[in-house]
């Protein structure tokens, strides 16, 4: 083995690819909520992925990819024996664990990956974990079965109804709350809108929120500022102060809008890929 490489490639979805990879030094200092870099080739785009797992014994890390950009449709064509140019991590600052009593964790799409290990983390602090996972349709619900292992109860919801309720994570929570559970604190990770959402109903419901977020990012030390966020009226660093932050302080509207600054270089981009990589057979 050698560092960087892939030991294992699971197809999740149609869009999610999970990668297993030996990188001993990250796996031995890893932590809930830390992220690492990733860079593909000499000359690629630094792409910041949320850490799934580690094992320290075996040396390895475990990351989830979605297809989204042209880097990561690059990444996801990578293959069992191939290898990242460059890794780097564990960074970030960890998320605070501790016993909070009874806890919400909630997931929306490819966040359900990111969000794994902060509630088993939360679970061997002794937390109750009652887990909500939220996506569009069924096939986007991942790591349900590790999910379930960490959570005391887990509630899956999708807007189609195609998988546990149909509906929002924000109609699933509040249905919690009202059958009478106590909640003392909610970690949320997904869509930016989602996320705003259920802040703000977590606040109404009197559970304390905190936010992982996602913002633009380019060297993951807090050099280049592109990954900046307004938090209690202040600029911070979400790749040195975060990416978890507590999210009744978080603007989110400026974040929406910063995070959808480069969407259309970002569909060229991806357009151009698929363009240069569609399969020639047969054409003339």
């Amino acid at each position: 083995m050698q560092e960087n490489e892939i030991l294992l490639k699971e197809q999740l979805n149609e869009v999610v690819m999970k990668f297993v990879i030996y990188k001993p030094l990250i796996a031995k200092s890893a932590k809930a909520g830390q992220f690492v870099i990733l860079r593909g080739r000499e000359g690629g785009e630094r792409v910041p992925v949320t850490l799934v797992d580690w094992d320290a014994q075996k040396g390895t890390i475990t990351i989830i990819i979605q297809s989204i950009g042209k880097s990561t449709f690059m990444f996801n064509s990578l293959k069992q024996g191939d290898s990242f140019l460059n890794i780097l991590g564990p960074l970030g600052t960890p998320v605070e664990i501790k016993n909070y009593g009874a806890v919400a964790v909630v997931g929306g799409g490819v966040g359900i990956a990111e969000v794994y290990p902060i509630a088993r983390a939360l679970k061997e602090a002794g937390n109750k974990v009652i887990s909500v996972l939220g996506a569009r349709t069924k096939d986007l619900i991942i790591l349900e079965p590790e999910m379930k292992a960490v959570s005391d109860l887990i509630l899956p919801c999708t807007d189609d109804g195609s998988h546990g309720q149909k509906g929002m994570v924000t109609d699933v929570l509040k249905s919690v709350v009202e059958s009478g559970e106590k909640i003392n604190a909610g970690f949320i990770i997904g869509p930016i809108p989602m996320m705003k959402f259920t802040a703000k109903l977590m606040l109404d419901l009197g559970i304390e929120p905190y936010a992982s977020l996602n913002p633009i990012m380019l060297d993951g030390t807090g050099m280049c500022g592109g990954c900046r966020v307004s938090v209690e009226g202040k600029v911070r660093f979400a790749c040195v102060d975060g990416p978890m932050f507590p999210a009744r302080t978080i603007d989110f509207d400026e974040l929406i809008r910063r995070t959808g600054e480069y969407k259309d270089r970002e569909k060229t981009a991806v357009e151009h890929y698929e363009k240069d990589h569609q399969c020639k057979l047969g054409l003339h």
